[in-house]
């Protein structure tokens, strides 16, 4: 471990700073940082050290509570009898209902200690099912209508608490939507393997038509010159989104903004991985090279103590 990832204690230090001082609350908050760094190690890393230490836990517990409901509504059909379970059980909280299950508790600390974050995770619950029964798009404009109603609440449920409380919000939540929609055609290219086998295919038909890409010959990871150029076209398009977003960094106040910029950067390292990886995201996703990951944090980390 690098001397500057952080550690048990500095963890331990955070929940204090964010007044979390109930033993089973800090339990409930450190079971989900185990959740977040198990599945995004960089995101991670990020939160831990370019946040400050007071909005560490809550960050987590956003994450946590997003990556939860995103898992269960993935089961597609599966999910039918759990979804209004947890959709009432998140709601019954936010109405002010005490629950100790280990992602809710933690996130109505959380709301509680940031207020406008309620709206937020309101909105992600009436988008949700959107999520749940999409399967694919037949035009861009679908897509569209998937990250306006789905996949931006989703990530403002974790923006919210970046935002300085003075920023324009339709002028900030513009610079959101342009993040998350690189960030999402950046994820369904990335994914396609998985997505592919379960059912779903987040490149919309008209997409496909445009380069005679057929859906089985994603399928079968096909080295076309048709596939190639899909890829590429998508993932360019993401690359150029998520560079125009470094926007969202003057949104952010001066103690959140080594972490916008770093978060940005990962997402843009990424884009450019799977720009090489070529057809090769049609087997396995690919993660942003751990040289440049490493040197992006470090270099927000010295800019932050700075």
């Amino acid at each position: 471990m690098h001397a500057w990832a952080p550690g048990r204690r500095s963890w331990e230090r955070a929940l204090t700073a964010a007044g979390i001082d109930d033993p089973a609350l800090r339990a409930a908050y450190t079971r989900q940082r185990a959740v977040v760094a198990g599945y995004r190690r960089h995101a991670y890393l990020a939160v831990r050290l370019l946040l400050p230490p007071a909005l560490v836990p809550h960050a987590i517990a956003a994450t946590a509570f997003m990556h939860h409901t995103d898992n269960l509504l993935d089961r597609g059909p599966d999910a039918a009898g759990d979804w209004p379970a947890w959709e009432a059980r998140v709601r019954a909280g936010l109405a002010g209902a005490e629950d100790g299950h280990p992602v809710v508790a933690p996130l109505l600390r959380t709301v509680a200690a940031h207020p406008p974050l309620r709206g937020h995770v309101e909105d992600f619950l009436a988008g949700a099912p959107l999520e749940r029964d999409t399967t694919g798009f037949a035009t861009e404009a679908d897509y569209r209508k998937y990250v306006d109603a789905y996949a931006l609440p989703a990530f403002m449920t974790i923006a919210g608490l970046l935002l300085a409380p003075e920023a324009d919000p339709d002028a900030s939540r513009e610079v959101c939507r342009t993040y998350i929609d690189g960030s999402q055609r950046l994820d369904f290219v990335n994914d396609l393997s998985e997505d592919l086998r379960d059912g779903r295919l987040g490149l919309s038909e008209e997409a496909l038509a445009r380069y005679g890409v057929t859906r089985a010959a994603l399928e079968r990871g096909r080295d076309a010159p048709g596939v190639r150029g899909l890829l590429r076209d998508q993932l360019l398009q993401a690359r150029r989104d998520l560079l125009a977003a470094r926007r969202l960094v003057a949104f952010a106040p001066p103690g959140h903004r080594a972490f916008t910029r770093a978060v940005i950067a990962l997402e843009t390292l990424t884009a450019g991985a799977a720009l090489a990886a070529g057809t090769a995201v049609l087997r396995h996703p690919v993660r942003p090279p751990l040289p440049g990951a490493l040197a992006v944090l470090l270099r927000e980390y010295r800019r932050r103590g700075r």
